[in-house]
């Protein structure tokens, strides 16, 4: 026991000098950072000019359940089928199970160690060699145990700057998911909307054919009583089959496109044949929220996660300047050692071993300096996404408003057209079948009406496809509940 006391007071002495002479020494280190830094800065949503553009409107922002503003409980189901089957939640999910394994090995590095061994050889010893007899030339077994602890001390912070930047990109994984999670379920609605859309634009191509038909058998009446010829009765019948057509095209494109939500469902393409048509109603008022952009930073998920990787490089550069300096690692082993099995446990055999590893590098060819560079771009690298991210969704926020107010006017112009070219073809057909026009002009009336009437249903169904890309732009209800790092240039 008195010399294992004495060995650890030695132990003592001996870390203690080495570390006044590992200090002494780093002030002298040739390998050092000088002249390596950040040149990017991060933006801040203020100093971009949105007062016009993006305007205070006293709106919402977007809660989690969004889509139910169109009052149709079969889009409300597909989002959460989507939500609960589709393979690229799954994805998701991985990625971010994937980050969180990574932050719980960063940890186990600021931590002690401990480990327990035990090896068993048998060898024949050599009989020219330095072992003495009676075991030179011998078979012998040769038995270890040994119950080992280290730990770094991270004088520099070396390993808890690693563990921060872990636990950084598991918050920008958990906001990728986020991403995800938007970008699916918009996807499913606007194709729901699509659906929508088809299905009005088929009700439209069926009235078409059923005027066609009734041009087709007024053109017949009138070659009864000489008023037209062989000639209109083709042109009617022509005009009747391109009809028909149109509507078996857009048939086709009804499949497709339900095929296509199935596909976002993560189900075969049969789940899709299974929807009903849509119901969506107009949804809700269009207002932009307050304190944009702001506020934006920490509604879209996407600002979020870049946010979130910016500071991850942040505590990299850190753990990589810390690899400057000298690395103690202190460890420790108890354990037994000796010749076959009969002295194996017993205190003759008995081993310890005590003390600290120093490293310090001093000349590594510009290995570590290349290493910081590198941390350095890759932090200027996200930075320029995270503002590019920043400007691209204030710029989508922008675009989607100026589109909806857009659309409201155009809709209210095509309603008025719409309104007397309905007029206008009832009028033709009137005076058609009156003998008192020509074919001509009922079917460029018809032609006209049918035009704005699609108009319409595609400006409706426009509007409907811009207010769910607003609700993405302005998050889909998203906030980021974590205290968001403080970011600034990284020197």
């Amino acid at each position: 026991m008195d010399s294992q006391i004495k060995m650890t007071h030695c132990a003592s002495r001996g870390l203690r000098a080495g570390i006044s002479v590992v200090g002494a020494v780093a002030l002298s280190a040739c390998v050092n950072y000088a002249g390596i830094h950040g040149d990017q800065q991060i933006a801040e949503p203020q100093q971009y000019a949105t007062q016009q553009s993006v305007p205070a409107e006293g709106g919402r922002w977007p809660a989690a359940n969004w889509a139910d503003q169109f009052g149709d409980a079969q889009l409300r189901a597909l989002i959460d089928e989507a939500l609960r089957d589709s393979p690229t939640i799954a994805q998701a999910s991985a990625r971010v199970a994937a980050a969180a394994a990574y932050s719980e090995t960063a940890k186990a590095a600021t931590l002690p160690r401990a480990d327990a061994s035990y090896s068993y050889m048998r060898e024949q010893l050599s009989g020219s060699s330095y072992i003495p007899p009676p075991y030179a030339g011998s078979w012998q077994s040769q038995n270890t145990g040994l119950l080992s602890a280290s730990y770094e001390l991270d004088l520099w912070g070396k390993n808890r700057e690693a563990l921060k930047a872990a636990l950084s990109q598991l918050q920008a994984s958990e906001a990728d998911a986020q991403v995800v999670r938007l970008t699916l379920t918009t996807a499913v609605a606007r194709a729901y909307n699509q659906l929508a859309r088809l299905y009005v634009l088929r009700d439209i191509a069926a009235q078409e054919i059923a005027q066609r038909e009734r041009i087709d058998r007024l053109t017949a009446d009138r070659i009864a009583t000489g008023l037209d010829t062989d000639v209109e009765l083709k042109i009617a019948q022509a005009n009747l089959a391109t009809s028909r057509a149109a509507l078996k095209a857009i048939d086709g494109s009804i499949v497709t496109t339900r095929y296509e939500i199935a596909a976002l469902l993560g189900a075969g393409p049969d789940r899709g044949l299974a929807i009903a048509r849509p119901t969506l109603g107009i949804g809700d008022e269009v207002r932009l929220p307050d304190n944009l952009p702001a506020d934006l930073v920490s509604r879209r998920p996407d600002i979020v996660a870049a946010r979130w990787r910016v500071d991850g490089l942040t505590h990299e550069v850190k753990s990589v300047k810390a690899e400057f300096y000298p690395d103690i690692n202190l460890s420790a082993a108890i354990g037994f050692d000796a010749f076959g099995f009969g002295r194996f446990l017993t205190a003759a055999s008995r081993t310890a071993s005590v003390g600290p590893a120093i490293h310090l590098p001093i000349f590594d060819a510009g290995e570590l300096r290349a290493k910081l560079k590198g941390r350095y771009a890759e932090f200027d690298y996200a930075v320029a996404t995270y503002n590019q991210t920043l400007v691209t969704a204030l710029s989508q926020v922008a675009t989607q408003l100026a589109d909806i107010r857009a659309t409201d006017g155009q809709l209210t112009d095509a309603q008025t057209a719409q309104s007397a070219a309905r007029r206008a073809d009832e009028l033709a057909l009137t005076q058609y079948k009156a003998g008192l026009t020509n074919q001509l002009t009922v079917l460029n009336a018809d032609v006209t009406a049918l035009s704005a009437d699609q108009a319409v249903a595609n400006l409706r169904m426009n509007r409907r496809d811009q207010q769910i890309a607003l609700a993405q732009a302005l998050g889909g209800g998203y906030t980021d509940t974590q205290e968001q790092p403080s970011l600034g240039a990284l020197k």
